[in-house]
C-alpha cells in the first residue's frame, strides 16, 4: 500500500515535470498560445453554448438579449451587456465574455448555427491575429 502511493506521487511529480519542460522548450516558440488567449476563447465558446441553447448553458442563454444598435462594423449577432450594480457582476463571465463576443468580426459568427469545434478554430484564428 505504501509503494503504491509514494509510486502515485513520484508519476504526478514526473507528470508535472514533464509539463514544465514542454512550457519551457515552447515558451518563445511563434505558435504556443498564451494563457489569457486560450482563457479568452474558451469564455467565447461557452457564451456561443448559451448562444446556441446547450442544456446546460440555457438559464445563461435566456438572459441574452440582442443588441438594438448595430453600426457598420457591427455583426448582427451582437449581444447586448446588461447594467449591473456592483462590480461583481461588471466582471461576471457573461458581461466579460459578451465585451470580447461584440469584438469578433461578422466573417467569424456569419454562418452559425454550426458545429462547436467548427467555431473555435474560426475565433483561434482571429484571437491569433489580433495579438
Amino acid at each position: 500500500m505504501l509503494g503504491s502511493v509514494q509510486g502515485g506521487k513520484i508519476s504526478v511529480l514526473v507528470r508535472v515535470q514533464k509539463k514544465a519542460a514542454k512550457f519551457a522548450h515552447h515558451k518563445n516558440s511563434p505558435n504556443w498560445e498564451t494563457l489569457s488567449s486560450r482563457r479568452k476563447l474558451s469564455r467565447i465558446c461557452g457564451l456561443f453554448d448559451a448562444y446556441s441553447g446547450e442544456r446546460a448553458w440555457k438559464p445563461v442563454g435566456d438572459r441574452l438579449e440582442r443588441s438594438h444598435y448595430l453600426s457598420r462594423v457591427d455583426h448582427e449577432r451582437k449581444i447586448k451587456s446588461s447594467r449591473q450594480r456592483t462590480d461583481i457582476g461588471k466582471y461576471s463571465f457573461v458581461n466579460r465574455t459578451i465585451q470580447h463576443w461584440n469584438q469578433l468580426p461578422a466573417e467569424v459568427l456569419g454562418i452559425l448555427p454550426c458545429k462547436p469545434i467548427t467555431l473555435k478554430k474560426r475565433v483561434k484564428k482571429v484571437i491569433t491575429e489580433l495579438n
